[in-house]
């Protein structure tokens, strides 16, 4: 069975109207399947597709402009693969952005990643608590096993506090906490600022941000928008505690990641334009660069 978030069908891609494209900044691989296709393709879009694919790495990719952007993202923000060969021609990556999957046994979770400015605003403006519903059907009936079963049963129960508005939103990071044997060091928001500034970074506007990640009183009445962030860093990353075993450590990485946001957020206006740009920022940041999270897991062990 196929399960993904109550909002996912309702995303759709805003195209020329995103501010930060995924097009632009990003190497973008051509998975096999598609890369055979495009051989096959004639005329003068198949001669800009020859000259536009790198095939002497590890995977075949579309080599990038000077400015870092794909070569067939038109100045409009329009994609000249999908306007001349249809949805159905681009490469698995491109289909699937921003979309992430977990595997289970007999089960497969569908997401929507928040470096993406229309998922982050689509996630953080509902106001009701995520809820998990099945999309499709594939066939697969195999029953989870005991480690699967503790961990969903775990996971259901740390989302229900996520979205339980008798909490407090510093309520629910203790709650949280609490239940998953987990705990956050005893650091100032300005230590963790030093901490995320040894970790890799891509924009130099993240850096602008970090420069205000001190102690400051949250802005009021912003709990539920922040408890859908925290729904979603926990359905995203518990999961892989399944190959690690660091089930307390991810569920500490979700208040953290949660926290420093909510910090960052304090700082400035309270509009949900900005927030879902800081979430977007930090999604990129961190959550994309696996090294990056790894760091975090580690100071949080």
């Amino acid at each position: 069975m196929i399960y993904a978030p109550d909002y996912y069908p309702h995303f759709r891609c805003i195209a020329a109207d995103c501010r930060h494209s995924c097009c632009i900044g990003w190497e973008i691989d051509i998975d096999a399947d598609t890369r055979a296709a495009y051989a096959a393709v004639g005329g003068e879009i198949g001669e800009k597709l020859t000259c536009a694919i790198d095939d002497s790495g590890d995977a075949p990719h579309f080599r990038l402009t000077p400015d870092e952007r794909c070569p067939f993202l038109r100045r409009d923000g329009l994609c000249e693969l999908i306007l001349t060969l249809g949805e159905d021609s681009l490469c698995q990556i491109c289909a699937d952005h921003p979309r992430f999957r977990s595997f289970w046994s007999g089960r497969t979770e569908l997401g929507l990643g928040l470096c993406c400015e229309a998922a982050g605003a689509l996630i953080l403006s509902r106001s009701e608590p995520m809820r998990l519903i099945p999309i499709e059907d594939d066939g697969d009936d195999t029953p989870p096993d005991d480690d699967e079963r503790v961990l969903l049963t775990l996971r259901d129960e740390l989302l229900a506090i996520a979205g339980d508005t008798s909490l407090p939103l510093d309520g629910r990071f203790d709650a949280i906490l609490a239940r998953a044997g987990s705990r956050l060091p005893e650091r100032t928001m300005a230590d963790w600022r030093q901490t995320y500034l040894t970790l890799e970074r891509l924009d130099p506007a993240w850096d602008d941000a970090l420069a205000a990640l001190n102690n400051c009183t949250p802005h009021p009445g912003w709990d539920e928008p922040f408890a859908r962030l925290l729904e979603y860093f926990l359905y995203r990353h518990l999961p892989a505690a399944l190959d690690d075993g660091r089930t307390a450590e991810r569920a500490a990485f979700a208040v953290l990641s949660v926290h420093v946001i909510r910090t960052l957020f304090a700082a400035g206006e309270p509009t949900m334009a900005r927030l879902v740009e800081l979430a977007r920022m930090y999604s990129s940041e961190i959550e994309y660069d696996e090294d990056n999270v790894e760091a975090l897991l580690g100071k949080l062990t």
